[in-house]
């Protein structure tokens, strides 16, 4: 009998030597852990007190592409400056309206004494069925129609069943079901649960030994924006050729799919393309409202169905709140209207956005605060100029392969200028779409629409505007021999110009690639890898141009 008992008292043993052991470790632990992050004390931003927001285009938008303004793919970088006044100690301070296409990895918080220790990011916005969630087991408020006083009555009731199916409380008669009945239901909840807001939510840990009040600045990349330029070129009315004279104006759209707006905001747009490596869409993953889902069982014949709706979404009565106060305002300002209206306000002066360096990227600055406003979109001016010096050139081709061909084209016009302060440019202008008038007795009508690149300062640019209905060119081999069957022999090739306009135009001619072809007969030049010829066409008059081309034989 002594074996066993001496058994028993050495397990005791080492059950009282463990307990002691996790006591002492329990002690050193809970002395070198900091406090839980649930203990901390929770402090509220104040609101933006200044904000700035950067636009990046598209990365992935070729030349040509426009702007998908119902998913955008761009970004933005914001930086927002707040106040927050901290306890001794450790505290979480949470960021409210911060955008919802926020990248949370990407944020920086600074001004803070004690850093940042963890960073968070809320996953569930205030919404019905977040907001049912978390009144699970707590009272709220049922208002009902009487069906048989067509009055609304209120009573206090429980909410019983989470918001993934039908909706359940618990009142004076029972359980019951919410909006199975038919009739007009309305709850209405006495607070938020604590750690649900309307407005997206990040959140910072910290540590700050004395505490105080700090202004701190919390800049993040957030997905959901584009941004494009729109140009507007209008051509003076009694031109020519070789004196061509037109206004230029070119807008910024800059587009906020966010449900969330920056008043008052320093806006700027960045033009250029950046290597971007991550994927900013799946890093965002905005937080969403869960709607709640109403689902109730057949009332009536089964072979019939229900003759009772589904409600898919709680919110219908706020709607329904809501229209009422806007049919109020509504009236009220028909009742106005009666007076005399004020007298109208003085334009304002145009805002033009400024041109600054970013490396070797153009950063274009709004000079007053503006509202970026939610899922909108915002146009500031950045470039009015008038007057641009520019020149109508016409443009055809005969090319070797073309001897056999008998038609005659219409020359295409292409209007050209240089990007530079003598011809009354001189600033970058960044890819978009330019649309192109003229200006006659009639006013202004449409000569075409096309996409302009990326052009920097000095360039040549060029406005492809359309075909010509007055200038045509023919193209052929006269001796009608093909001029690539016959080897190091010369071919005589012909081109025939016509103008009909009043004035005298200049026409870029194409022959053909100098890697391919020799040429004989004409002083041509090289311009994008082709060789060219400019040829002076007289007003109402033909101009035949003939020269020899033969293959080049390595």
């Amino acid at each position: 009998m002594a074996v066993p008992f001496r058994r028993h008292r050495e397990r005791s043993e080492a059950r009282r030597l463990c307990l002691l052991a996790m006591t002492l470790l329990g002690g050193l632990l809970g002395s070198s852990l900091p406090a839980a992050a649930q203990d901390r004390a929770v402090v509220e931003a104040s609101e933006p007190e200044s904000l700035a927001v950067t636009v990046y285009r598209d990365p992935n938008r070729r030349f040509g592409g426009a702007m998908n303004a119902n998913w955008p793919r761009g970004f933005a970088m914001i930086s927002e400056t707040r106040t927050v006044t901290l306890p001794p100690g450790e505290s979480r301070i949470r960021f409210e309206g911060v955008a919802e296409g926020m990248v949370a990895v990407s944020a920086i918080v600074t001004g803070l004494p004690g850093g940042t220790i963890e960073k968070n990011r809320n996953a569930d916005l205030l919404g019905p069925a977040a907001l049912v969630d978390g009144t699970l087991g707590n009272r709220v408020t049922i208002t009902r129609t009487n069906p048989a006083t067509g009055d609304a009555e209120s009573e206090q009731a429980v909410v019983r069943t989470r918001a993934d199916g039908g909706l359940v409380l618990q009142t004076q008669d029972g359980y019951e079901a919410v909006r199975c009945s038919g009739l007009p239901e309305r709850l209405t909840f006495d607070e938020v649960p604590d750690g649900l807001s309307a407005r997206p939510i990040f959140s910072i840990d910290t540590r700050d030994e004395s505490g105080g009040t700090y202004t701190v600045t919390l800049s993040y990349l957030a997905w959901g924006f584009d941004w494009e330029a729109s140009y507007v070129a209008t051509m003076h009315e009694g031109r020519d050729s070789d004196d061509v004279r037109f206004d230029l104006t070119s807008w910024l759209t800059i587009l906020n799919d966010n449900g969330q707006s920056f008043a008052d905001a320093e806006l700027m747009a960045v033009a250029g393309t950046l290597n971007i490596v991550s994927d900013l869409e799946q890093l965002a993953s905005p937080p969403r409202a869960r709607p709640l889902r109403i689902t109730c069982y057949p009332i009536g014949s089964t072979a019939a169905g229900s003759p009772i709706p589904v409600y898919d979404d709680y919110e219908m009565d706020m709607m329904a709140d809501q229209a009422i106060v806007v049919t109020g305002s509504r009236v009220a300002r028909e009742s106005m209207a009666m007076a005399p209206p004020p007298p109208p306000p003085p334009p304002p002066a145009p805002v033009v956005a400024g041109e600054e360096d970013l490396g070797d990227l153009k950063l274009y600055r709004v000079p007053v605060p503006v509202d970026v406003n939610a899922q909108g979109l915002k146009q500031v001016a950045f470039l009015r100029e008038e007057g641009v010096e520019g020149e109508l050139v016409y443009e055809g081709s005969c090319l070797p392969h073309m001897w056999g061909d008998t038609r005659t084209v219409p020359a295409g016009m292409v209007l050209e200028t240089v990007n530079d302060a003598d011809h009354g440019l001189g600033v970058a202008l960044p890819t978009g779409s330019v649309t192109v008038f003229e200006r006659g007795p009639g006013g202004e009508l449409l000569v075409a629409e096309e996409s302009l690149r990326d052009y920097a300062s000095g360039q040549d640019v060029e406005l492809q505007i359309g075909s010509s209905a007055q200038v045509f060119v023919g193209c052929n081999a006269p001796g009608g021999q093909d001029p690539r069957e016959r080897g190091k022999a010369w071919t005589r090739m012909q081109a025939e110009l016509s103008n009909a306009n009043p004035f005298p135009v200049s026409v870029r001619l194409e022959l053909g690639a100098p890697s391919q072809w020799r040429f004989r007969g004409v002083r041509e030049q090289v311009r994008d890898g082709q060789r060219f010829v400019m040829v002076v066409v007289p007003p109402n008059g033909v101009r035949r141009l003939e020269w020899d081309v033969a293959p080049v034989i390595s």
